[in-house]
C-alpha cells in the first residue's frame, strides 16, 4: 500500500491554482498550503471541509513567508525565527481542520524549505522544532529518503515518513532535479505513471507525490491512482 498525495489550496484571494476538488476525488493525503506560500482563510477553510468529507487525511504545508516566489526562491530564516513560522502556519490550518471535524495529521514543508532540509543541518531542526512547538512529538513529518529533516525528526521522536515524486526528475544522488534545469518537471502523462509505479514497487517511499499546481494535475492524478491500483498496489494514508 502507498499514501497518494498532492499539494492543495494553493491559491490567493480570487487566484486559484489547485483543482482541489477534483484532486480530493482521488489523493489519500492533502498537503495544504498555510498561508506563508499561498492559500488564504478562506481557502483553508474550504480544502479542510472538503477533504474532512472525503475521509482524506489533512496535513500542513509549511513554506519560507514567500507569497510573491511561491515559496521556491532560497531565503536565509533565523532558526528561531523559522521554527516559530512553521508553528504558526501549523496553528493555523489546524483550526480550520478541526473545525471541519478533522485534524492536522502531518505536515510537509514546501519548495525552497523542502529542498533547504534536505541538507541544512540548521533548518531542518529548526523545522522540527516548529513542529514540535505546535504539536509535540506527535504529527509524522514528510519528506525526501535521508534528508536532514527525516534525520533531525526521528531524533526527536517524530514518526519521519519517506516521500518520493512521480512528476519530478531525480538527481544520481536522489535528490530533485532543481527546477531551474530542463526536464526538472516531467509533464508528459506516460512518464509520470511510468515513475510512479517504477518507485512504488521499489519502495521508494511511503507516501507518493504529485504536484497539484501542473497543468491537468487532476486528470492526471486519476491515471496515476488507476495504474497503482491496476498493479495491485492499494491507496491509502499513512497517517
Amino acid at each position: 500500500m502507498i499514501d497518494l498525495n498532492a499539494d492543495l489550496g494553493e491559491g490567493f484571494g480570487r487566484w486559484t491554482l489547485t483543482d482541489d476538488e477534483a484532486l480530493l476525488s482521488v489523493v489519500s493525503s492533502a498537503n495544504v498550503a498555510c498561508g506563508f506560500h499561498a492559500g488564504d482563510p478562506s481557502t483553508m477553510r474550504r480544502v479542510c471541509e472538503l477533504a474532512v468529507a472525503r475521509g482524506v487525511r489533512i496535513g500542513a504545508q509549511v513554506s519560507y513567508r514567500d507569497l510573491a516566489g511561491f515559496g521556491r526562491r532560497a531565503m536565509d530564516v533565523p532558526a528561531r525565527e523559522l521554527a516559530d513560522e512553521v508553528a504558526y502556519q501549523i496553528g493555523a490550518l489546524e483550526v480550520f481542520a478541526r473545525a471541519a471535524g478533522g485534524a492536522v495529521a502531518y505536515v510537509k514543508p514546501h519548495g525552497a524549505l523542502y529542498n533547504r532540509t534536505v541538507h541544512d543541518v540548521e533548518q531542518a531542526a529548526a523545522v522540527v522544532e516548529g513542529v514540535r512547538l505546535a504539536a509535540g512529538t506527535g504529527l509524522p513529518v514528510l519528506g525526501l529518503p535521508g534528508s536532514r529533516l527525516l534525520r533531525a525528526a526521528g531524533e526527536a521522536g517524530m514518526r519521519a515518513v519517506p516521500e518520493c515524486f512521480a512528476d519530478r526528475a531525480y538527481t544520481a544522488e536522489g535528490t530533485l532535479v532543481p527546477r531551474s534545469e530542463p526536464g526538472a518537471v516531467l509533464h508528459e502523462p506516460g512518464a509520470v505513471i511510468a515513475q510512479a509505479l517504477a518507485l512504488a514497487g521499489a519502495g521508494a517511499g511511503r507516501s507518493l507525490c504529485l504536484h497539484g499546481d501542473t497543468p491537468g494535475a487532476a486528470e492526471l492524478a486519476a491515471r496515476v491512482r488507476a495504474a497503482l491500483e491496476g498493479a495491485g498496489i492499494r491507496i491509502g494514508a499513512f497517517a
